[in-house]
């Protein structure tokens, strides 16, 4: 098993909740600090081990600065010396995918083929960024990974009638190292994104749901691999929890219980988040407590659904062990959650030096 240190490089300083967030309250020395704070994360994940550096796109919220993930795992290229960088993902409905193609192959040759691409649909507010119609986002996506797909694969200049896309010759440089293409991922909460991603032999990934609900969805993708003649391995499912690693239990449930209110997004509020999960596998944030106080019973419940990984290292690795066995995921992509600078890097060393290791082997 493989770890990822997932980071949205999130505004430190106060701002209001909801979507679109007014900037009134916007502080260049506090965005400018925020991202310091983020590189420094990824810069120790790297050093103690993690396997990815996971990167992801999101518009007009201090939940995450990284509207543009091509951009930050540019600066990761500069950053990571070991780690795979995998942009988890870049909303292609949105987005123009040839330009998507090009920066990915970009990316790849700066790493020496180490860039993981994650294409994704992205929630509703986001096509509202682009005055993109949510209604066509599925077609839209379909369309355009197989260009994109062909885009990285197609030696000789090529042509593109689609319904959606139109263009009169493709033939990008650079070319991605990686051959034939940077591994693919998807999001898989839908039983039709399951199938597309089996049938075209693209890996699944799960964020911030829960273990019951990802096992089901996951159980469904191998079913749907198989009758395409191909057996999905564990790398293919990448499987995205909350994390905070202590030297004791009582300490770890200290760092995350105490404190300022958290923000949104760390799937630990309430059962209204579980509730509130939508056919297409997103949360409906405006019926979340955005800024609930997380409370010990919470948390335990998060921890038996499998939405986040606290304790001790000792802990943590049991609660991996069962993760394990209800999903077989090959990558764990794990997000900080606790409020304290310290406790977040000491949080990383703890998982590199002492977890990482007894989990290469799962």
């Amino acid at each position: 098993m493989k770890a990822s240190l997932f980071c949205r490089a999130p505004y430190m300083g106060p701002a209001p909740q909801g979507w679109p967030v007014s900037a009134d309250a916007y502080s260049p020395e506090i965005a400018t600090q925020s991202m310091e704070t983020a590189l420094e994360q990824f810069r120790l994940a790297d050093a103690v081990g993690f396997d990815w550096l996971s990167v992801a796109e999101h518009h007009f919220s201090p939940m995450s600065m990284t509207p543009n993930p091509m951009l930050m795992a540019g600066v990761l290229t500069q950053v990571a010396k070991n780690a795979r960088i995998a942009v988890l993902g870049a909303t292609v409905p949105i987005l123009n995918p040839v330009r998507v193609a090009e920066e990915f192959a970009m990316l790849d040759t700066m790493t020496g083929g180490r860039i993981v691409a994650g294409m994704l649909r992205g929630t509703p507010n986001e096509y509202v960024t682009y005055n993109v119609n949510p209604a066509e986002s599925r077609e839209r996506f379909e369309e355009a990974l197989k260009l994109i797909r062909m885009a990285w694969t197609e030696p000789r200049p090529f042509g593109w009638q689609g319904r959606f896309y139109e263009y009169r010759s493709i033939s990008i440089w650079p070319r991605p190292v990686q051959q034939p293409h940077p591994p693919l991922y998807m999001s898989g909460s839908s039983p039709e994104s399951g199938e597309f991603a089996a049938r075209n032999r693209i890996g699944l990934g799960f964020a911030f749901t829960t273990v019951p609900r990802a096992a089901k969805a996951a159980s469904f993708y191998r079913e749907k691999a198989a009758e395409a003649g191909w057996e999905p391995t564990p790398d293919n499912i990448i499987y995205r929890l909350a994390m905070h690693v202590a030297d004791t239990d009582e300490q770890a449930m200290a760092d995350v219980t105490s404190g300022a209110p958290r923000r949104e997004g760390m799937s630990l509020a309430n059962r209204a988040v579980e509730s509130a999960v939508s056919d297409r596998g997103y949360y409906g944030r405006d019926k979340v407590d955005q800024r609930a106080r997380l409370h010990p019973n919470q948390l335990k419940e998060r921890i038996e659904l499998g939405q986040i990984l606290l304790g001790s290292p000792e802990t943590v690795l049991k609660q991996i062990h069962a993760i394990r066995d209800a999903l077989d995921p090959g990558i764990l992509d794990l997000s900080t959650v606790a409020q304290d600078r310290d406790a977040i890097m000491k949080s990383i060393d703890l998982f590199g030096e002492k977890v990482l290791p007894q989990i290469r082997d799962l």
